[in-house]
Formats: structure tokens, sequence, C-alpha cells
């Protein structure tokens, strides 16, 4: 799935899921090394797992984070593949 995030540094986030699990995250644009580090932990992770872990991370005040935008592309890909 390929989403366009909303207010952060990171532009888009490209996955895949497999048999409920996250393969192949990666970010497009925001802070390299960290969302590297992002993609590895939850690589092979449950959708719902990640989901509880990452949702409503705030970023400065942002209202949302490189790791939210992740949980909402993940949900937006569940409601669209049901």
């Amino acid at each position: 799935m390929n989403y366009k995030t909303h207010g952060t540094c990171s532009r888009e986030i490209n996955f895949e899921v497999n048999n409920g699990l996250l393969h192949n995250v990666s970010f497009v644009g925001g802070c390299n090394g960290n969302l590297q580090g992002i993609s590895s932990l939850v690589e092979g992770m449950d959708v719902h797992e990640a989901i509880s872990k990452l949702e409503n991370i705030n970023c400065n005040g942002k209202g949302t984070s490189c790791p939210d935008q992740l949980a909402k592309a993940i949900k937006k890909y569940l409601e669209e593949n049901a």
C-alpha cells in the first residue's frame, strides 16, 4: 500500500501486508535513521499489534507523528481490504 502522510516530515509510507503481518515498511522523507528503525521493529508484526503500539504518538505538538501516520495507514488498509 502507498499512503500519503499528513502533518509529518515524511511524505508517504509504503508497506505490504501478508497474512495479517507487516512487511517492507518504508517511509519517503522524514528522519531517515528513526524511520528505518521503526520499519525494522514492525517487520513481521501483526497489524493490530502495530496499530496499538503506534497510534496517538505525538511529535512536537503536531497532533500526529510518523508512527501515528503508519497506524492510520494500516487502519486504512484494513478498511479497504476487509
